[in-house]
């Protein structure tokens, strides 16, 4: 997700903020309905929806295919590659080191990348990473891709190895940046001896409940796995776009998580209850730690997007990795959320959620 984007979505929010009577009537419950049910149609893929509100799910449906060949429909149970929304996860499980004190939010990179160059390593904060306010060199052009079949987060380190400089002073802008959550994976992994998908599941996962839930890895089996679908306009047909099909799909802490609906409503109740994580901890990810857009009070937490231009304060963020795209839209003093998971890419999820959000505040 872009502050382009990002803002956008901010605005379209701005008129619909009559949020004050409770969803969940009937007659909102078609609305909402028949709006998904006009976009996804049963033979293309689709989504996977949750709404809830005053901690009660409200509604929870699914629309169209998991798999174009097989047929087999999409349900809440369905494990999607949630994109960006990993960025959560990778955050959290930082500020769990943090609180643990194995590191320091402000502990330089030169500390855990000694390999690193000093001209960057020495001036890039673990909390700059957070925020995507390091100015760190992305990746993407500098990975030699041939014979490469799957990025991983090493090949990331690798490409930026020998950079000596940042696309501006640390901490100055914002600048989204997925190199910047591969390298927290990496530390992750140097500060707990664990891989990246063994910490997740041992310290996040499993103690919320979330079974099913998995990081992207070619030997990880994934139960009812989704297939994403990249449409083609020119053919006007649906073509597969997963891991086998994108490089750089497979870097694991900037977007290789897949989960379901289910699972995440997991995660979802966990930090709504703070009965699992302390409650600091969940407070400071969702709040803002730096500013995107001061004018229009948007800033970025550890792992999403916070809009304090109303009160109380919206938390989001989108995901997008091959054919799949996330959206998870949140007002945590509500306890109210709106998540959606797709496996195919030709679908606004922002404009969608905005207009679910419309429905739910009348």
């Amino acid at each position: 997700m872009v502050l382009q984007s990002a803002i956008v979505f901010l605005l379209l929010l701005q008129f619909a903020m009559g949020f004050a009577q409770p969803a969940g009537t009937t007659k909102k419950q078609v609305q909402i309905d028949s709006l998904l049910d006009n976009i996804y149609k049963n033979d293309a893929p689709g989504i996977s929806i949750a709404i809830v509100q005053k901690g009660e799910e409200i509604f929870k449906n699914s629309y169209g295919l998991a798999d174009l060949g097989t047929r087999t429909n999409l349900n809440s149970k369905t494990n999607f590659n949630i994109g960006s929304l990993t960025k959560q996860f990778t955050a959290f499980a930082i500020l769990q080191l943090a609180e643990s004190k194995k590191l320091s939010l402000d502990d330089h990179l030169d500390k855990f990348f000694p390999g690193l160059n000093k001209k960057v390593a020495e001036n890039i904060t673990i909390k700059e990473l957070l925020t995507h306010s390091s100015g760190i060199v992305d990746h993407y052009d500098l990975t030699e891709t041939k014979n490469m079949k799957h990025a991983h987060m090493n090949d990331v380190l690798n490409a930026i190895q020998n950079t000596d400089s940042t696309y501006f002073a640390p901490g100055s802008h914002f600048r989204y940046s997925n190199t910047a959550y591969c390298l927290l994976s990496l530390v992750i992994e140097k500060i707990s001896g664990m891989s990246y998908a063994q910490y997740l599941k041992k310290n996040i996962f499993s103690p919320i409940g979330m079974k099913k839930t998995v990081v992207w890895h070619e030997k990880e089996k994934i139960a009812n796995e989704a297939t994403g679908y990249a449409f083609d306009s020119a053919m006007s047909s649906f073509k597969k776009s997963g891991a086998n099909e994108n490089i750089f799909f497979s870097t694991e802490g900037d977007g290789g998580i897949y989960t379901s609906v289910d699972d995440y409503l997991q995660w979802f109740t966990a930090l709504q209850s703070g009965k699992i994580f302390p409650d600091e901890m969940i407070h400071q990810a969702r709040t803002s730690q730096f500013g995107v857009d001061k004018e229009n009070h948007l800033g970025y937490g550890y792992g999403w997007f916070v809009d304090e231009s109303f009160v109380p304060a919206k938390v989001y963020h989108s995901g997008s990795n091959g054919g799949f795209r996330a959206y998870s839209f949140s007002i945590p003093e509500k306890n109210f959320l709106i998540l959606i998971f797709s496996n195919r890419d030709d679908v606004d999820l922002e404009k969608l959620v905005k207009q679910i959000f419309n429905i739910c505040s009348i």
